[in-house]
């Protein structure tokens, strides 16, 4: 899957084919559609009750954060010299 968009988590609540409702499923996909379409894989004939995007939580952006801080001040000081 190189070279393509990256993939963010979606969050759903469905009802069987059966009519048992589950909750929380997650999946990770590159949109929305691709999101459903890979539940309604998983669970052919589902109703899908509701949808969500999950955003990153800030715990996980914070190594990123880090590593971006790190990096300008690597410029700088190589600026400096």
């Amino acid at each position: 899957m190189s070279g393509s968009a990256p993939l963010s988590k979606y969050g759903f609540r469905i009802r069987t084919r059966s009519g048992t409702p589950v909750e929380n499923l997650v999946v990770h996909a590159c949109d929305e559609d691709e999101a459903a379409r890979k539940i309604r894989q998983m669970y052919p004939g589902c109703e899908i009750l509701e949808r969500r995007q999950i955003l990153t939580a800030i715990g996980d952006d914070a190594a990123n954060l880090e590593s971006i801080i790190s990096q300008i001040a690597r410029e700088q000081e190589e600026g400096e010299s």
